[in-house]
């Protein structure tokens, strides 16, 4: 496995700063994001790096050994980063941890990997799930590269661009009672729903805007992702809110489903891309970050 080398600049603070909430403040991340970054160094070197002196903490006989080597390694990287565009991007053996949308996913992840494929051959991608850490410190700790989600307010360094919009539609098996008469709050809101979250969240923007008409529903199912929605779905009488690409994508699929505009008033969604400045000028996140750009122009309107 390989080092994480965003631990470098961690290790420079904690051993400058000589505190982990004085290395924390400099880092723009809070102190138990830097005790577990801490954790993560002491596992990849194999020392502990700090041990207790009294009240204090002191670093160890190998900490100060990498102190002397931290600065050439730090200005060696930097040099490579700094031929931006000259890099040869076919010769790349790099990883981009993406933690993104299920939208995304299910319509462009194939479409990244086939232009991965032919750009950066040698790189791999991969789609982290969500944690329990916040989005913010996922970025600056480096865990994350590349943070693609409904626009919400990040930390004020983090840099974010616009993709598209989105919109929630209904989803219900084609033989729906719903389907009978005409499609009402009162009657959507009669039927179960099934709710997708990684995180087991019930209540949403959808009972919001029902609460508004004094109505509320049942969440009666959740899953994780929308793919496993649609299979729970399948052969029941609920009813399944997705992203509007995402279900007109499984009537493409031939599943046996119609969807149907809700009688809510909802906003629509701005999906957007977000990373750390120490990527703005990486000729490799540059790529990404353009190339993703480019495979949804097709859900943008037009200007």
């Amino acid at each position: 496995m390989r080092p994480d080398l965003n631990l470098l600049y961690a290790l420079q603070a904690l051993l400058e700063e000589g505190s982990v909430v004085g290395a924390a403040r400099r880092m723009n991340l809070s102190a138990p994001a830097m005790s577990r970054t801490l954790a993560r160094i002491r596992e990849t070197t194999g020392d502990p790096i700090f041990v207790q002196s009294g009240r204090a903490l002191v670093p160890t006989p190998h900490a100060l050994q990498l102190r002397d080597q931290l600065q050439d390694a730090i200005r060696q990287a930097s040099g490579v980063l700094a031929k931006g565009e000259q890099a040869d991007l076919k010769q790349l053996d790099t990883r981009f941890n993406v933690r993104a949308h299920d939208l995304f996913i299910g319509i462009y992840a194939g479409r990244l990997l086939d232009a991965l494929q032919n750009d950066m051959p040698r790189a791999t991608l991969c789609f982290t799930p969500e944690e329990d850490d916040i989005d913010d410190e996922a970025l600056r700790g480096g865990r994350v590269d590349l943070f693609i989600s409904a626009a919400r307010p990040l930390g004020h360094e983090i840099r974010v661009q616009p993709l598209f919009t989105t919109r929630v539609v209904g989803v219900a098996c084609d033989d729906h009672p719903l389907f009978k008469d005409g499609i009402t709050a009162r009657r959507i809101a009669r039927w179960g729903h099934i709710g997708v979250s990684r995180r087991g969240k019930t209540h949403g923007p959808i009972d919001t805007a029902l609460a508004a008409q004094g109505l509320d529903r049942q969440v009666t199912l959740i899953v994780p992702t929308p793919s496993a929605a649609l299979l729970a779905l399948h052969g029941s009488d609920l009813i399944l809110p997705l992203p509007e690409q995402l279900a007109r994508a499984a009537v493409q699929m031939g599943m046996k489903v119609r969807l149907f505009d809700l009688p809510l008033a909802l906003d629509p969604i701005l999906i957007t891309q977000a990373w750390h400045p120490r990527f703005q000028h990486e000729p490799a996140h540059q790529w990404l970050r353009r190339t993703i750009r480019v495979l949804t122009e097709d859900a943008r309107p037009p200007a």
